[in-house]
């Protein structure tokens, strides 16, 4: 983890000469999705083994060229992240506890041998972004401006060791609304045959690795009728979907979440569980296996199951399924409620207690 204050960073800024016009840029805001429409411009710094971070720049948005043997293509090593920049009713925009964002993508790099970004380098990476890209920025409810910050290996060899010359990414996306017509509880199939990740695995990383193996499960998912899967560790204990964490809410008001070092820590989860926990819920991570859930849900005992994560925020899961059983399960009041207290507070229509909350156009 950086510690240590690291030098400023003067951007060179190339602006893009053909952006989007006012009309066509307002014509994608009013219906964006998730991911199908990308800014005018891009972030980039570099990193050598010798050089350190340098050469940072905006420049237009577009491909990006790379050696046939970097290092990226053949071993992986990559990681990523996703957090949103948010629109106040005043036309200011934010974002939400970006310093956990970098610190996540520091533990992240340090897993896959990669260099670790300085959290100011990261949050001027956002704020960068924002200077050229403002007006992407939409104002409609729920959207959001969603940041995809990435770094991979570029080194040109075909050694198997850690890259000496790095490339750290940002580019950025408008998000719609993710549930159209409301929240929607989700189908979760359960994977039997596959894992995510395995204990001293990278499952704790934000790595494109760990998505690819969810990958097979989720088409699995797909055809069995369900829009997420969920995956167990080697103990018979619950994990995570394949991009999103898991909550159990108890009747005794207890807040559970999985535990496991093979678990990506969500920022969205550490905000909800802090959330209950202001409200008087007891809250605990710990292992939760399969038969736990179950057992709990056909008793009683378990009252709600949701997932969360950036990009939904929060959505009930309704039913849970596999090739042997297919359980209903509750849903409760708290998800909801939970989602409309943190959403609140990112978009500025509620007190920010915690000061979670980090201005990127000042």
């Amino acid at each position: 983890m950086t510690t240590q204050s690291a030098p400023t960073l003067e951007f060179q800024v190339t602006r893009n000469l053909a952006p989007k016009t006012d009309a066509e840029r307002a014509e994608i805001l009013k219906d964006p999705g998730f991911g199908n429409y990308f800014t005018d411009h891009m972030v980039d710094i570099c990193w050598s083994e010798n050089g350190g971070w340098h050469r940072p720049r905006v420049q237009p948005y577009g491909p990006i060229a790379l050696d046939p043997a970097a290092s990226v293509l053949h071993y992986g090593q990559e990681i990523f992240e996703g957090i949103k920049a948010y629109r106040h009713a005043d036309g200011s925009i934010w974002t939400f506890r970006p310093d956990q964002n970098a610190q996540r993508l520091q533990r992240s790099a340090h897993r896959m041998a990669l260099p670790e970004l300085p959290e100011e380098y990261f949050l001027q990476s956002l704020k960068e972004a924002i200077k050229v890209d403002a007006a992407w920025v939409p104002s409609g409810e729920d959207q959001s401006l969603y940041f995809r910050p990435f770094m991979f290996a570029k080194e040109a060899f075909l050694g198997v060791r850690p890259a000496k010359k790095v490339a750290y990414y940002l580019i950025s996306s408008p998000a719609g609304a993710y549930f159209t017509g409301g929240v929607k509880p989700v189908n979760i199939w359960l994977s039997k045959d596959y894992a995510r990740a395995g204990k001293g695995g990278t499952g704790a990383a934000k790595t494109g690795g760990n998505y690819a193996a969810s990958l097979l499960p989720q088409a699995e998912a797909y055809e069995k009728g369900c829009q997420q899967v969920v995956f167990l560790n080697e103990d018979g204990n619950v994990e995570e979907l394949g991009g999103m964490n898991v909550i159990f809410v108890y009747k005794d008001g207890t807040v559970v979440t999985p535990k496991s070092d093979s678990i990506l820590p969500g920022i969205t989860r550490a905000s909800i569980l802090q959330l209950a926990e202001d409200r008087g819920h007891k809250v605990e991570s710990r292992p939760v296996s399969l038969q736990e859930w179950r057992d709990g849900v056909a008793s009683g005992d378990i009252v709600e199951v949701f997932a969360c994560g950036t990009a939904a925020v929060i959505t009930p899961i309704g039913v849970l399924k596999s090739d042997e059983f297919e359980d209903v399960q509750p849903i409760g009041e708290l998800a909801l409620s939970l989602r409309e207290e943190l959403t609140d507070i990112q978009y500025g229509r509620r007190e920010d207690k915690h000061g979670w909350l980090y201005r990127l156009d000042a």
